[in-house]
């Protein structure tokens, strides 16, 4: 998530997500209406404008040209319209104009997506009414006199900060605010600190209620309580991972993470208790209750969502930091982040239908059944596919257009679906720690600029190789995905 978490990397870093300055928007939009102008024009004037092709190869012309598209700089959501009505034109005639109510009336219907702006509105209040400062600042002073506690304070706060809310672009933005300070002051390494809070952020698309999650579901067929349940062990086995390795890293060489700075120890004796007990407990009380109401099954998504964000209006209520200012701020932010959502999902959804009316998914995904690969091999084929395109693409295209694309290969080679879709998210979670792209580098850069983007991607590398270990644990062992959910579909 995702505002467009794209979105949010150019706010950041004045780029389109690629490292290239970004179009202006005028022109970007000036062009693609350029564009629709002179396709209209031709499809009124013309008689039989285009060539009698199959299904199939229009389908493929289709994604090929969308990708060009993306990398030119055009924004993802008005692509995905453009092409899906030329090329959908081109392959179904009047029937793209159906298809796309169809698919936009579908999207509206389904109750589960209204969660999403719940969920983003629980996050952003915990946000505004300075929570989650306070969540940082009573970890920081819980561990200040251990070597590395920084680095323990920042990934432990972005994991609680994940739960709260399954935004990337806002967790990394948000816990770099909070930590670079201290972590300047205290000397910390700036290239461990930036592998620290921008791998504590991507936990945002994993750890529940991660937005993701609760999109992808629908397209698996899956539960939002089975996935939600299913990513809990995962997401923090990786938290674990990143935790030992730059703590173990500050006891070996105590001056890449040194204790707390005497400067930024501000409270001692009863007042760090007092700290500790305000700063921790409300959060992590909200977010267990919000988290344990929908696994235990009494309430479902959408309703523990509404749920959450009552508990948050009420906890900024109670601290004294309920104001008209933080709510207006509040809700824009929602509002913001979950339209550009819903457009992606819209456009993303009519995509993925003309793709598959036009036969190209089935074409594509028997050519990979075809191939006969030991499962292994398939399922590597699979996850470096979807790493590849998390590069170019949002998650929302990715998780709307290729996994139902690629379901039928899932189901032909047994994979269970919980399962593929956690390994889904966590190669999706990788690929935002991973070069040429690497979206958190932007997001950090952003609220870091003293800080070369070439450290931020060292430090980068040292955690993607964490996930890496993380993602073949999940592969190797499918029941640290499965076990919790069977725990409670069994109960």
């Amino acid at each position: 998530m995702v505002t467009s978490e794209k979105s949010y990397a150019s706010t950041a870093s004045g780029s389109n997500g690629s490292g290239r300055p970004a179009p202006e928007m005028p022109v970007i939009l000036g062009s693609l209406a350029v564009i629709v102008a002179v396709v209209l024009v031709v499809f009124r004037f013309v008689p039989n404008p285009l060539p009698d092709v199959d299904g199939e190869f229009i389908g493929l012309l289709m994604l090929f040209t969308l990708f060009g598209a993306i990398v030119l700089g055009f924004p993802i959501a008005q692509t995905l319209m453009v092409v899906s009505f030329a090329f959908g034109y081109w392959a179904l005639g009047d029937t793209v104009f159906n298809l796309f109510t169809l698919q936009s009336f579908g999207t509206m219907d389904e109750v589960t997506l209204a969660a999403i702006p719940l969920f983003v509105f629980m996050g952003y209040l915990l946000e505004q009414a300075g929570l989650m400062d306070r969540l940082f600042r009573a970890l920081q002073l819980s561990m200040a006199n251990l070597r590395g506690s920084l680095y323990l304070a920042v990934i432990s706060a972005a994991t609680i900060f994940a739960a709260a809310t399954g935004i990337v672009g806002a967790s990394v933005t948000l816990i770099g605010l909070m930590a670079i300070p201290s972590m300047t002051k205290s000397g910390y390494d700036t290239r461990l600190s930036a592998g620290a809070i921008t791998a504590g952020g991507t936990l945002g698309i994993l750890i529940p209620p991660s937005i993701m999650l609760v999109v992808m579901g629908p397209q698996l067929g899956e539960s939002v309580l089975d996935l939600f349940a299913a990513a809990i062990f995962p997401g923090l086995i990786l938290s674990g991972l990143y935790i030992a390795y730059a703590m173990i890293r500050s006891y070996k060489n105590p001056e890449l993470g040194p204790p707390l700075a005497e400067s930024e120890r501000t409270l001692q004796g009863a007042a760090v208790i007092k700290e500790i007990v305000i700063g921790i407990i409300p959060p992590v009380v909200l977010i267990a209750a919000t988290l344990g109401s929908i696994l235990a099954g009494v309430a479902t998504a959408t309703e523990g969502s509404a749920m959450g964000a009552l508990g948050a209006f009420l906890l900024a209520l109670v601290t004294g930091n309920l104001n008209l200012k933080m709510m207006t701020g509040s809700l824009r932010a929602t509002l913001s982040t979950t339209s550009m959502i819903m457009i992606l999902v819209v456009a993303s959804n009519f995509f993925g239908a003309v793709f598959s009316t036009a036969g190209s998914a089935s074409y594509m995904a028997e050519a990979l059944v075809d191939l006969d690969f030991h499962w292994s091999i398939m399922l590597f084929l699979i996850l470096a596919l979807i790493f590849v395109l998390a590069w170019p693409l949002e998650w929302v295209p990715i998780v709307l257009i290729f996994v139902p694309i690629l379901l039928p290969v899932v189901d032909a080679y047994g994979f269970n679906k919980l399962w593929f879709g956690i390994l889904v998210a966590v190669t999706l979670q990788t690929a935002w720690l991973s070069p040429p792209v690497a979206l958190s580098a932007y997001f950090l850069k952003g609220v870091a600029p003293h800080w070369d983007l070439k450290d931020i991607y060292a430090g980068m590398f040292q955690f993607m190789g964490l996930q890496v270990v993380g993602l073949l644990l999940v592969v190797l062992i499918p029941q640290l995905a499965l076990w919790l959910p069977g725990i409670i579909q069994n109960n």
